[in-house]
């Protein structure tokens, strides 16, 4: 071996690992397949004593996962087909909505292509979430066309009448659920590369489904649909038509007595307002959640000073108990790659299918197992999903002291790390501060030196000779090379005392002892030093204990340095937590700025500042459905949950459109007052809320209930779109008609107040003597 200090085992047998990683812009499952060719024609050249095998391969973690969401995808297009089944109790009804499915679907493929996307994780979730809402404009279409063939008119004059009506609300629809992503794309960070091939998907594919719902519906209803006289209706259908008839009177009865008590419903809303945003301060935050990739990555220390070999027989006991473990399926130890008192381990376990536990529940029983194992500790690790950070620590999440005093430094970080360990929510607590490794100074007298004819250089070059691996030659062969290197042998490696036993030639030729020119005294000293922006640095590093999110802790970990640490050390998160800290305030002003872009959008569509407000009036109600939904399934507000959020900016508004422009109409040409126009809105727009609310529902039903590979990312989103859906849109169809009327009279209430305001009085100059 031309490094006997490094070593590695696979499975317990020494093994060369090789890692290969992908170019940035290529394709991972590409890229594995192609390893996987040649793997195969390197089987067939190496001799058969050596085994070629795969340790891990990525590619089959993305492979899975996708083929869970292409799963969830096809259940969302079952159950939002369904959906429209169901209400409209018509196969060809069915069929036209439905049609905007693969249309749109198709459109947004091709968008992609052209900017060079590729199908991973997250644009097939976009795709999986855009299922829920493509259809709610052709829904749309559709029950406005359907409900005029229902009052007598021909088809073909329905198709154009009711496209007539609804064209506008179709296109307010679209265009403000698709602003909803703009600000995604200027997004900086890591959330806004995460994020932005997502919001390109899902803004393609609401666009497409915008212009689908416009041209082909109206068409196909004109071709399709037959009128409702010719129409033959079985039982099921005039049951369920009964069934809908009596909802509908229902919500019609208990939205009369709503109106009737408006201050109440208005001072319900501003309650639920206030709750929004105490609920965002007591919902756990957290960043990316853990996902179950079927892999286990850890690192092992020893006290410093140990020796190559006892790290060895350390290492050996552990990957011992890690391998008899009937969930893992390989194991892999390294030695040498870091710290020499370090070293790493790797598992890959088998599929989630054949295990009892999960990746996270196998750390917990894994890390009680080793704990038994004297003279070493084991750092075992979730790896997660994105790797952020190029440092690599024990634990997940960093904190990194600075300071110019490196004393204080080093003293104040192993006081701060042993209060943190103290904090219950914290495990795991460690730091690469090793500032105690044993070692040996050599004191050269530099007269007594000089007088026997040799120089430091000299010695140095000894002591480098003796300890340090110096290659002094190569050999070389037919087919191979080798390095020859020299030093000690491995006894006199051990013992300090065997440096009395060393001899330097001095220029006169004569060998003299190291011990007559030089004193050996033994210390300690640091292993490393590290620096981070130049300055000496320590980093801290710590894992979650379970529930804990990592907004918790590190609220917790800042408490804990600003009473611990002076002033003249520096303090700062890096990595993963790092990224937490920055993702939370991006995300909140991604937010603010969402809705700022649908008010403007909105304003510029029906020229107006006040019907903005009554369709974005749902906002809070949304906010509050997923942010409960969270807090009582117990799930952290991750970057995924916030995404959700985001997203329900642009789906509950929906209703209000539908409800508003109509009302508007029925104010405008039928000449009713705002309470009449928004009680027959309400009415007449019933059944395609409810279509399309159910729609949106099962559309994201099944990312918040999936269990596949991946899952743990996509459910956040999922839950924090189901809560919020299920509580806004049927409150909405409530409070959006009390504010409605309220906001109808604003205008004529400041116009009042303008014209009782008294007149400013002016002062009337003073006359002037003549002269």
């Amino acid at each position: 071996m031309q490094d006997n200090k490094s070593a590695a085992w696979f499975n317990g047998s020494r093994a060369i690992v090789l890692a290969i990683q992908r170019q940035p812009g290529t394709n991972t499952v590409a890229v594995a397949a192609r390893v996987r060719a040649v793997m195969q024609n390197l089987k067939q050249q190496l001799p058969g004593s050596v085994d070629l095998q795969l340790r891990s391969d990525r590619s089959e973690s993305i492979r899975a996962s996708l083929h869970d969401v292409q799963f969830t995808l096809f259940l969302t297009l079952a159950l939002v087909v369904l959906v429209i089944f169901l209400f409209l109790r018509n196969l060809s009804a069915t069929i036209i909505p439905s049609l905007a499915l693969p249309f749109s679907l198709v459109g947004t493929f091709a968008v992609m292509y052209a900017l060079d996307y590729s199908l991973d994780n997250l644009s097939m979730m976009a795709l999986t979430l855009s299922v829920g809402f493509v259809v709610d404009d052709a829904i749309v279409m559709l029950e406005n066309i359907v409900r005029h063939m229902e009052k007598g008119t021909p088809a073909l004059q329905a198709a154009f009448t009711g496209s007539r009506e609804v064209g506008f609300t179709i296109l307010s629809m679209t265009l403000s659920l698709a602003a909803v992503f703009i600000p995604v794309l200027f997004m900086g960070g890591i959330v806004g590369r995460l994020f932005h091939e997502f919001a390109v998907t899902i803004g393609a594919a609401i666009l497409v489904s915008g212009v689908v719902s416009l041209t082909l519906t109206p068409m196909l209803c004109s071709r399709f649909l037959k009128p409702s006289r010719e129409a033959q209706h079985g039982r099921f259908y005039d049951a369920s038509e009964r069934v809908y008839e009596r909802v509908l009177h229902w919500y019609e009865s208990s939205l009369g007595w709503v109106m009737e008590r408006r201050p109440a419903a208005l001072a319900f809303s501003a309650a639920i307002l206030l709750a929004t945003v105490v609920l965002f301060v007591l919902v756990p935050k957290g960043f990316l959640p853990s996902e179950d990739n079927s892999q286990i990555a850890g690192t092992t220390e020893t006290v410093q000073g140990t020796s190559f070999d006892d790290l060895v027989r350390h290492q050996e006991q552990v990957m011992a108990v890690l391998a008899q473990d009937p969930n893992v399926d390989a194991t892999m130890s390294f030695l040498g790659t870091g710290q020499i008192n370090q070293g790493r381990v790797f598992m890959q376990l088998k599929p989630r299918s054949q295990r009892s536990m999960s990746v996270d529940e196998l750390i917990r029983y894994f890390n009680r197992k080793l704990a038994g194992i004297p003279g070493i500790q084991v750092f075992l690790q979730n790896p997660p999903p994105i790797q952020i950070g190029g440092r690599r620590t024990k634990s997940l999440y960093q904190f990194t002291l600075q300071s110019p005093d490196r004393v204080a430094l080093y003293d104040n970080a192993n006081r701060l790390t042993a209060e943190l360990r103290k904090l219950p929510d914290l495990l795991n607590v460690t730091s690469d501060l090793q500032i105690s490794n044993p070692q040996a100074t050599v004191t050269i007298n530099r007269d007594r030196a000089g007088a026997l004819g040799v120089t430091a250089q000299q010695v140095e070059e000894a002591l480098y000779d003796a300890y340090g691996s110096r290659q002094v030659s190569t050999i070389y062969t037919a087919t191979n090379q080798y390095w020859v290197v020299m030093e000690l042998l491995p006894q006199y490696q051990q013992d300090l005392s065997a440096l009395n036993l060393l001899y330097i030639r001095s220029h006169n030729g004569t060998l003299v002892p190291l011990a007559s020119l030089a004193t050996l005294t033994s210390s300690v000293g640091p292993l490393t030093v590290s620096h981070s922006g130049q300055l000496p640095s320590v980093t801290i590093s710590f894992d979650l204990r379970e529930g804990v999110a990592i907004g918790t802790a590190v609220a917790q970990v800042q408490r804990i340095a600003r009473q611990a640490l002076p002033s003249s050390i520096t303090t700062s998160f890096s990595g993963t937590a790092q990224a937490f800290q920055s993702s939370q305030a991006g995300l909140l002003f991604l937010l603010i700025l969402a809705v700022f872009v649908i008010y403007m959008v909105l304003g510029i569509l029906y020229e107006s500042f006040i019907h903005p407000l009554t369709i974005l009036s749902a906002l809070p109600f949304a906010g509050f459905g997923a942010l409960l939904t969270l807090l009582i399934f117990r799930v952290d507000l991750t970057v995924y949950a916030f995404v959700g959020v985001i997203m329900l900016v642009g789906l509950v508004k929906k209703n209000g459109i539908m409800m508003i422009d109509f009302a508007l109409e029925a104010q405008r040409i039928e000449g009713k007052s705002a309470r009449e126009a928004i009680l027959q809105a309400c009415s007449i727009r019933f059944r395609p809320i409810m279509m399309t609310t159910m729609a949106a529902l099962m559309g994201t039903l099944p990312i918040a209930l999936g269990v596949g590979v991946g899952s743990e990312s996509r459910r956040p989103l999922g839950i924090a779109v189901v809560g919020g859906l299920a509580f806004s849109q049927f409150i909405t169809l409530y409070v959006t008609p009390v504010i409605y009327t309220y906001l109808d009279e604003l205008p004529g209430r400041l116009r009042n107040l303008a014209l009782f305001r008294p007149a400013p009085t002016h002062p009337q100059p003073e006359a002037t003597p003549a002269d």
